[in-house]
């Protein structure tokens, strides 16, 4: 029983190799266009991050005085 878990996982295994295998073409512009979305994104993340951080040290000095 143990063999034959073992004989369909290296058939699963070598299926995928043989189709990475066969098509290797790559769209640079499509990475690209994923990299500056995803850069977009993340300096959206740290510029409200920033933002709530100084509104809120605003509020707090306000609040004191």
């Amino acid at each position: 029983m143990s063999t034959e878990s073992f004989n369909r996982t290296s058939k699963i295994i070598e299926t995928p190799s043989q189709i990475n295998e066969t098509s290797k073409k790559v769209n640079v512009d499509v990475l690209k266009q994923r990299l500056l979305v995803e850069k977009k994104k993340e300096k959206v993340k740290r510029t409200i991050i920033l933002s709530s951080v100084v509104v809120s040290i605003g509020a707090l000095t306000f609040l004191t005085y």
